[in-house]
């Protein structure tokens, strides 16, 4: 997700100023990928922040773009925390104080105390075998404990630099925190067939999609979203967790088909008629995201999910994507913590467990911020 503009240094910085959703839409476009959370529909679906879309322009060209989501502090109305989730859409591998000077002097004189961003930048990767294997050793709980992953030389730089300019990190240890996770989950597609990432896969998975097919689960691209969600809200019951509203799914679906009419697609799979699993799929450029799952605590044996999920990399590889990402992950190998059966369904995808650079904040109003962050860690206990 890094865009590369050689001749932005013989300009100097590039200068930031508001730029169009069609503009910033061009600019998407032209991108071999780039994160749904960055494009202007998702500002749209995000009705509790108020958002812009900037551009970083070296003369008259658009070199870089980013989606800037505003929230407000509690009874301070006029200041906001300036939000870039998996953003910006710039150079990462340059000079970064180049490209993000300008964007923080832009901010504070709109009104921001703090500027929050989540560079889509790898800093580690690990196989399936490697996490398999660090499963089965007990001396190991975390990935990072493990030797023999692959650095990026861009996420080392890009941590560093943010370290050294003072820049505050927030991705808490487990990987999970209020903002996007810094581990996640994906499957590289590019350049594989689908004989290829089937032989990628564990023989549960293997096996789980035969038992489907053969049970006669049919898996469609669908518009019911009130049955999805009520499968996804019973789901929320059973595994414990809060579903978002009915509307909530209504908007984005709305916002995203408008921006593009392959943006976003539900699946549905269902057993001699009965819905037994559903999920969300969002495309941009080459990447695909697994987004949201659901599925019925009956009829588990006929294996719905997994019928989606090879639905979905199947189309995935179809439309020529580079990567279908199954979203976060926590980094435990530990058998005792309950989160490691996530990443255990998700390594037996085959693929590879990734961490990303995750989120920093930088404080421009410090006074403001410390009683920002003083009131999320009041209103988390």
């Amino acid at each position: 997700m890094l865009y590369s503009d050689p001749m932005r240094t013989a300009a100097g910085s590039p200068v930031v100023r508001p730029i169009s959703a069609a503009e910033h839409m061009r600019f998407v476009r032209a991108q071999r990928s780039v994160s749904f959370l960055q494009t202007p529909a998702w500002g749209r679906v995000k009705t509790e922040w108020r958002s812009e879309s900037l551009g970083w322009y070296d003369g008259r060209r658009l070199v870089g773009a980013g989606l800037v989501l505003h929230r407000p502090v509690p009874r301070l109305d006029r200041f906001t925390l300036a939000y870039l989730p998996e953003g910006p859409v710039i150079d990462w591998a340059g000079e970064i104080d180049a490209w993000l000077d300008p964007l923080a002097a832009y901010l504070k004189g709109r009104g921001a105390f703090a500027i929050r961003l989540g560079p889509a930048v790898r800093t580690d990767t690990w196989g399936a075998a490697q996490v398999k294997d660090g499963i089965a050793d007990a001396s190991i709980r975390r990935l990072t404990e493990m030797s023999g992953r692959r650095t990026d030389p861009v996420g080392a730089h890009v941590t560093g630099w943010l370290s050294d300019a003072g820049w505050i990190p927030q991705s808490p240890e487990d990987g999970f925190g209020v903002g996007h996770p810094q581990f996640k989950y994906e499957i590289p597609l590019a350049g594989r067939t689908e004989d290829d990432v089937l032989r990628g896969m564990n023989q549960q998975w293997r096996r789980n999609i035969k038992k489907a097919a053969k049970a006669g689960v049919e898996v469609t691209v669908g518009e019911d979203l009130k049955a999805f969600h009520d499968l996804y809200v019973h789901t929320a019951e059973r595994d414990r967790f809060t579903p978002r509203p009915l509307r909530y799914f209504e908007t984005m679906f709305a916002e995203m088909r408008a921006e593009d009419p392959e943006r976003i697609r539900l699946y549905l799979a269902r057993h001699q008629g009965d819905l037994v699993a559903g999920a969300v799929l969002i495309r941009v450029g080459a990447h695909a995201w697994y987004s949201y799952g659901a599925s019925a605590t009956e009829k588990r044996e006929v294996r719905g999910s997994n019928a989606c999920q090879w639905a979905m990399i199947r189309d995935s590889l179809a439309t020529g994507c580079d990567v279908y990402d199954l979203r976060g992950i926590t980094p435990t190998l530990d058998a005792q913590d309950p989160h490691v059966g996530l990443v255990q369904f998700k390594v037996g995808t085959g693929g590879q467990a990734v961490r990303y650079v995750g989120e920093w904040d930088l404080p421009l109003r410090p006074m403001i911020y410390r009683a920002f962050d003083l009131y999320m860690r009041r209103r988390a206990r």
